[in-house]
């Protein structure tokens, strides 16, 4: 039986990463997704491409108490990529209370640099920060990762619950190409308890149905292992539990304060390389913020779609203090 051809007008994933010199890797949901990237990061690395690490400033509201993200005039002990809102952190950089971004421990963990990106300006400004830091890292490609699969939410799912900073990091996608070369990744579907793995599956099947599918790769117990060290010093919950699956757990697993239930299994240690210039058909919630002169514009085109974000959660509990 002849194969049958690729697309001519689409590289998989795998391509695209193999013919970089170097990947800036961005976790795009704050937190500790970049703790997912690094898993990312070594895919990249085992196909012969180096690569840095990055981030939101963006921390979980039980870390940082502060509602929102970080501006980058909030950011501390690093070094500010020219005039971009965008910084070089390493394991000092903080927030001005002293909080320690969790791309400063990756920074300490890994022993190198990591970057930075204030989402606050809204998509224009997160992808001139993405631009600059690629430019001064040397890097040629930049993966967006999002761990868990919120991401790529169609906007109904009942659990979704943190879709704003995905939703503007992807919207930055299209700004960058051609100039920068950009793949999409969701890492450990299912595993922020937001959407279901099976709600992630097919969210994935409608990227396949337009033809923006790049691949698929399963994270090896070395990476999972490493990840799991990671996690004693990155504080992160779902990246964690993809770990977990790659190392064979199956079951349920209960996070944040046991509010949440993570499905365990094989397809938690999968990683979905999806084509981030797919449009609004596949992406929803970035293509609903694209225009947002800032984060603030951007949450309420998400609140007139009906969907609540984490900045309101994060307001809310912000008052109760």
């Amino acid at each position: 039986m002849r194969p049958r051809p690729s697309s001519p007008n689409r590289s998989t994933a795998d391509e695209s990463i193999r013919g970089a010199r170097r990947a800036l890797v961005i976790g795009i949901g704050g937190g500790g997704d970049v703790v997912g990237s690094l898993a990312v990061g070594r895919h990249c690395e085992a196909l012969g491409t180096e690569f840095v690490l990055g981030g939101v400033a963006w921390e979980r509201f039980a870390i940082d108490p502060y509602p929102g993200p970080r501006p980058i005039e909030q950011i501390e002990r690093g070094r500010r990529i020219g005039d971009a809102v965008a910084v070089l952190a390493g394991p000092e950089t903080s927030t001005p209370e002293g909080t320690r971004f969790c791309e400063a421990g990756m920074a300490g963990f890994l022993g190198e640099p990591t970057v930075l990106v204030d989402v606050t300006r809204g998509p224009a400004a997160a992808a001139d920060g993405i631009r600059a830091a690629a430019a001064e890292l040397g890097c040629d490609l930049a993966v967006l990762v999002d761990v868990g699969g919120d991401a790529i939410a169609h906007g109904s799912e009942p659990g979704l619950a943190s879709p704003l900073c995905d939703a503007v990091m992807l919207a930055a996608a299209p700004l960058l190409a051609p100039e920068l070369p950009v793949v999409g990744a969701v890492f450990g579907a299912g595993c922020d308890a937001e959407l279901t793995p099976a709600e992630v599956l097919a969210r994935v099947a409608a990227f396949a149905r337009a033809d923006a599918w790049l691949g698929t790769w399963s994270m090896t117990r070395e990476i999972a292992e490493e990840l799991v060290d990671a996690a004693r010093t990155v504080p992160t919950e779902a990246s964690l539990q993809a770990a977990r699956c790659a190392l064979g757990e199956t079951g349920e697993s209960l996070i944040r304060g046991g509010r949440r239930i993570v499905e365990l299994g094989p397809v938690g240690a999968l990683t979905f390389f999806l084509d981030p210039l797919a449009g609004p058909e596949c992406l929803p919630l970035a293509g609903a913020v694209a225009g947002a002169a800032n984060l603030e514009a951007a949450r309420a085109a998400l609140e007139a779609l009906g969907i609540r974000t984490e900045l309101d959660y994060e307001r809310d509990r912000a008052a109760e203090l």
